[in-house]
């Protein structure tokens, strides 16, 4: 069985700053870390490998050769393998053509088709973004199930048994495999790395695939091959006009309010 977590390195919460001219996201390595629902499936991912001797997982990542640092911290947290998509032609990719490259490079890994045993796990959204558009936007290129908000997942003869949140409480979904999975925070706690997983990770070679190793052209990826773009990014400008009203024995300054809330028809 393989197991496959979709990896992204994002800005810390309090260090998100977008390039105004091109409306993308400056993705500097100062401050980066895993996108924290990302961990939780890659512990889950991690968990599920030790209860299937047989299983590997593999993390991978799309972005700038310094993203191969969050790979790294995978392997030195558990994971098997990491694999980088990294090529200034990648640059600006939006969901649709980030969700394209990392399903070609599912399938590539995969030797041509996911396995009837493989999953596919990733958070249910970025902390950058805030879509929750890649994961289920994978399966439906890939063409395999999708299970949303999952908190609990186990595995059975080549299919999965998930809990997911829904509006109303918990469902329970069982889909064949492969498919695709994502994690809600409450599914575990992620640990931390070990010793011997930071020296793994440490001495370990994380191959980088680029678009031309996907089959892929300016078309398909980059900003190129994104039909959805920021237009404008700019800083809103916040005006107020204060009035001072003291009150006196009168009640003048009751009588103001009671005008100026009636003139702006709140009253």
């Amino acid at each position: 069985m393989n197991i496959y977590v979709l990896l992204k390195q994002v800005p810390g919460t309090s260090d998100v700053k977008m390039d105004e001219e091109t409306g993308t996201m400056i993705r500097t390595e100062h401050k980066n870390v895993i996108n924290p629902l990302d961990e939780n499936a890659l512990a889950e991912a991690i968990r599920l490998r030790d209860v299937m001797p047989e299983a590997k997982v593999t993390a991978i990542s799309m972005g700038p050769p310094h993203a191969q640092k969050a790979l790294r911290e995978a392997i030195a947290l558990g994971a098997d393998e990491a694999v980088l998509l990294s090529h200034r032609g990648f640059g600006g990719s939006d969901t649709l053509a980030t969700s394209k490259a990392l399903a070609k490079a599912l399938v590539t890994l995969a030797g041509g088709k996911l396995g009837k045993n493989d999953l596919v796990l990733c958070g249910e959204r970025a902390t950058d973004g805030e879509t929750g558009q890649v994961g289920p936007m994978v399966s439906a290129i890939l063409d395999v199930p999708v299970v949303t908000y999952v908190r609990k997942i186990d595995c059975e003869n080549h299919a999965i048994v998930a809990e997911r949140v829904v509006e109303e409480g918990l469902e329970l979904i069982k889909a064949s495999l492969p498919a695709v999975v994502t994690v809600i925070k409450d599914i575990n706690q992620p640990g931390f790395p070990t010793l011997s997983g930071k020296l793994k990770a440490k001495s370990r070679e994380i191959p980088v695939i680029t678009p031309l190793d996907l089959g892929l052209s300016s078309d398909d990826v980059g900003l190129q091959g994104s039909p959805t773009r920021v237009v404008k990014v700019f800083r809103p400008r916040l005006s107020r006009d204060t009035i001072m009203c003291r009150q006196d024995s009168a009640g003048t300054a009751v009588d103001n309010l009671i005008s100026f809330l009636e003139e702006r028809g709140v009253v």
